[in-house]
């Protein structure tokens, strides 16, 4: 079946969380911004965590408490820096991955409007849907969330292409039988142009 539109993930795809007042805190990250289950060393209620990304007032009080668990000295303003446009940095190849002919969606499993990420960096304009857990009330792997954005787009199924870096996450849009690519979430200096050379495989 040809590829009529493209669903690409957020963090870890087309952005990564970097800032130099972030060094030293890479296994805290790593835990914090797990794509689906509970992080290994986080001290948190297993079914809360699952559903940290369907609401926003949980998903803030729930890192606050692993914040100062984990001994940040101020937990409120280190939560912030993770919501803020600025800690965020775009791939190499994300603008052109965007800027393509397809129409686009972005499907995140996401408590907060990352449009200001996408608007800080000039291609919010770029994507056609943004389908978010917490506005939809569905978090990935469930293949309710990738539905929405094929059918926002007005494509079957069998007609997308999802790009995201969690097998366990990203691939549940296979389910409903998209086909799936996955990247590698590496620092954006070090990978420059996995986007391209996944539509160039698919388009």
């Amino acid at each position: 079946m040809t590829i009529r539109a493209v669903l690409f993930d957020f963090s870890g795809t087309l952005f990564r969380l970097e800032h130099d007042s972030l060094a030293g805190h890479d296994e805290l990250m790593r835990a914090l911004t797990a794509p689906v289950g509970v992080a290994d060393g986080l001290d948190v209620d297993e079914a809360e965590w699952e559903r940290r990304d369907l609401d926003p007032v949980a998903h803030r009080d729930l890192h606050l408490a692993v914040l100062a668990k984990a001994g940040a000295t101020d937990p409120a303003g280190f939560y912030e820096n993770l919501l803020s446009p600025a800690f965020w940095q775009p791939y190499p190849d994300t603008a052109h991955a965007l800027g393509g002919e397809l129409p686009t969606a972005v499907v995140s499993n996401i408590a907060w409007d990352i449009r200001t990420v996408f608007a800080r960096h000039g291609v919010e304009h770029r994507v056609d849907e943004y389908v978010l857990s917490y506005q939809e009330g569905f978090a990935k792997p469930d293949p309710k969330l990738f539905r929405i954005a094929c059918d926002r787009l007005g494509v079957h199924p069998s007609e997308a292409l999802m790009v995201g870096d969690s097998p366990e996450a990203d691939g549940g849009a296979a389910a409903i039988g998209c086909a799936v690519e996955i990247v590698d979430p590496l620092p954006t200096a070090a990978r420059p142009d996995a986007l391209l050379r996944v539509l160039r495989k698919h388009t």
